[in-house]
């Protein structure tokens, strides 16, 4: 007991620095860094063919590194717009954002996306990568404030089977365009529905009916607004005579004005022809019961120009500099090497290295592809195009559903671009 006794004071000291010497212990260790990885929230609209790519890169990324974990929520495309900018005004949302190139100006104009100039040299991104067209698309007074991923357009696709039943397939496999104009490929959709009944010789994107029209008033060297962007220039006679091509195809059964989606009729066999995207290669070069085909639009109203936009990522203005960061570092990825993945997803990426790779060249059609691509027309800069573009897609659908006189239909188009203008 005694022993027990001298003992007592010398347990109690030694219990009174265990903890100390425990925290020492640990001290004398080389610090563990964090391993919690800065987290990224990434909103986009890819749906359908595209989606799958999107999380192939998004799941690479993550894989590649520790530092960075990127999840992602996909956002109908219809109501994409709408989200975000409820999202950029509240200061509450994504770290990283789509943005088409032609709707960055207004957030630019708000302040609700940073410039990239710094971050992207802290990150040793490098914008000589970029395509120049893609570069000049995301380019405001010296600063560049998106990271480009590509370039997309409409091509021709045609359905070979119903082109060779029309007698319209040549040996090596494309259509017989003997004329590149109006008439002559009116000519060449009515022999498809005199040799092939039942199927439509052409789909018509009805529903995203502006594009089509502006694939071939771009051909026919039209212009949307005057060069200072304060007055529209859509009331002409180019304007009136796609028009008129366009309501000669419904009027005549070589389209049909009411398929509402006309990418499935042409998936599914039911039509010869098709303005498609080149995000849609992957899906109907994938349809088993078709043989598809793709080449660039003909030049039907004289020129080879057309169409065709950009998907740009941004970083919204409230993020953190550590999700700046991280989430520059994820754009950065994207475009370097996930823009491999993007390019069999069928959009032409806007890197130089990979848009000029073997690997990406050697893909079906590619080349076609890149031909296509030196002939885009992009929108003009203007924090009003949002407004502009709806306008114009609810006077233009008006004008083909209802039936309307082009001329008198034009009119009213200018007239309601010209009250954006000048608001």
């Amino acid at each position: 007991m005694k022993t027990m006794g001298r003992m007592l004071p010398v347990l109690l000291l030694y219990l009174f620095l265990l903890p100390g010497c425990a925290e020492l212990s640990s001290g004398n260790q080389s610090p563990q860094e964090s391993t919690v990885p800065v987290e990224v929230s990434f909103w986009n609209p890819f749906g359908g063919g595209e989606g799958e790519f999107v999380e192939r890169i998004i799941k690479d990324y993550n894989a590649s590194q520790s530092e960075v974990f990127v999840k992602q929520l996909r956002l109908e495309s219809n109501e994409y717009y709408a989200r975000l900018s409820t999202a950029l005004s509240f200061g509450k949302g994504p770290d990283v954002a789509v943005v088409h190139a032609d709707r960055l100006s207004p957030f630019i104009k708000a302040g609700q996306i940073v410039p990239l100039n710094a971050l992207a040299e802290q990150d040793g991104f490098q914008w000589s990568q970029i395509g120049e067209q893609n570069l000049q698309s995301i380019s405001y007074s010296g600063q560049y404030y998106a990271v480009p991923l590509d370039t997309h357009f409409h091509m021709l696709y045609y359905n070979k089977e119903i082109l060779a039943k029309a007698g319209l397939l040549t040996p090596d496999g494309t259509p017989k365009l003997e004329e590149n104009s109006p008439a002559g490929f009116i000519r060449m959709l009515r022999q498809i529905a005199e040799q092939v009944p039942g199927v439509q010789p052409m789909a018509v994107n009805t529903p995203y009916f502006q594009e089509s029209f502006l694939d071939l008033y771009y051909e026919a060297g039209g212009e949307l607004f005057s060069p200072d962007m304060k007055h529209a220039a859509v009331d002409n006679e180019k304007s009136v005579k796609v028009l008129t091509f366009y309501q000669q195809l419904f009027e005549e059964g070589l389209s049909d004005l009411n398929d509402n989606t006309p990418w499935d009729s042409f998936y599914n066999g039911q039509a010869g022809l098709w303005f498609g995207g080149v995000w849609e290669a992957g899906h109907h070069l994938g349809n088993e019961d078709t043989e598809i085909g793709i080449m660039p639009l003909p030049p039907i109203f004289g020129s080879a120009a057309h169409w065709g936009s950009s998907h740009t990522l941004v970083i919204p203005a409230y993020v953190s500099l550590e999700e700046q960061e991280g989430a520059m570092d994820f754009m950065k990825y994207f475009s370097e090497v996930g823009g491999h993945i993007w390019g069999e997803a069928g959009h032409v990426p806007a890197n130089l290295d990979i848009a000029e790779s073997r690997a990406y060249r050697e893909l079906p059609y590619r080349e076609l592809f890149i031909q296509s691509r030196d002939q885009v027309k992009f929108a003009p800069q203007t924090d009003k195009y949002a407004a502009l573009f709806t306008a114009m897609s609810e006077e233009l659908q008006n004008i083909i559903r209802n039936r309307i006189q082009p001329e008198a239909g034009l009119k009213v188009l200018e007239k309601s671009l010209n009250q954006i203008l000048a608001n």
